[in-house]
């Protein structure tokens, strides 16, 4: 792995690693041994990935693993929009290393990465302490693979007719993140556009799950923490911080005689 000559030269750091339990956790023991980044983790497999609410994240060699440890990127309570910058430096990532594949990408609310509707990328951002705020972005991107049994459909980038290597794609990630990271520090307003921009689902239904309960409503936008606005039947919005959400199909219309 070798990262983009102008993010070495913003200073960025990596240790690429053959195997790691998990590059978020690797990232963040190395932050608590006084590593204050930005310092990009990378490995060929992981024995211990994970994703959101603590699955498991199959982690076989073929697939880019690997998360950026920052310290004090910005204030604590804007630390979640990290996942839409992320997820913009995965797109800028992909449109750079595969440019036929750019116009089917969109982004599942909060942190997917879909091509042609099927999961292609996943972001997990973590984060300790307040003063310094750490934060390691874990981001998983499918590129010669992907889980024949998920829950939901998966792709990989070969699989959609674009071989491009793991080492290719790391070293334009490397760059886009620093792009879209000083783009951020602007204010999270450009961020959001561009993330609404592509967002998979706007103006359509939703169910959102909310640990016990659920919610069905039109995606209307993010508001400016990132949280996703559903308008409800009853006319009013619901703020959505955390939760998973799915599209919900249009009910079928009877054919006339």
């Amino acid at each position: 792995m070798q990262l983009a000559p102008g993010a070495a030269a913003a200073g960025v750091g990596l240790i690429a690693c053959d195997s790691v339990g998990s590059t978020n956790a690797e990232a963040l023991a190395r932050a608590r041994a006084g590593e204050p980044g930005p310092l990009w983790i990378t490995a060929r497999a992981q024995t211990a990935g994970r994703g959101r609410r603590g699955r498991s994240w199959v982690s076989e060699p073929g697939n880019l693993y690997a998360s950026l440890l920052l310290t004090d990127p910005a204030p604590p309570e804007r630390a979640a929009q990290l996942a839409f910058v992320a997820a913009l430096g995965v797109h800028d990532a992909i449109a750079a290393t595969a440019p036929a594949l750019a116009p089917q990408l969109t982004f599942k609310w909060p942190n997917d990465i879909l091509l042609a509707g099927a999961k292609l990328a996943g972001i997990l951002i973590e984060a300790e302490g307040t003063r310094p705020l750490v934060v390691a972005i874990g981001i998983g991107v499918n590129c010669g693979h992907h889980p024949a049994d998920a829950e939901r459909a998966a792709t990989d980038l070969a699989a959609a007719g674009a071989p491009v290597t793991v080492e290719a794609l790391f070293a334009a990630l490397s760059l886009a993140m620093v792009e879209r990271l000083r783009e951020w520090q602007g204010g999270f307003a450009p961020i959001r556009a561009a993330w609404l921009a592509r967002a998979a689902g706007l103006g359509g239904e939703l169910r959102a799950r909310l640990g016990t309960r659920e919610v069905t409503g039109r995606f209307e936008a993010i508001d400016a923490e990132g949280r996703l606005q559903l308008r409800l039947a009853d006319g009013t919005v619901e703020t959505i911080a955390s939760g998973e959400v799915f599209p919900v199909a249009p009910a079928a219309t009877p054919m006339g005689r």
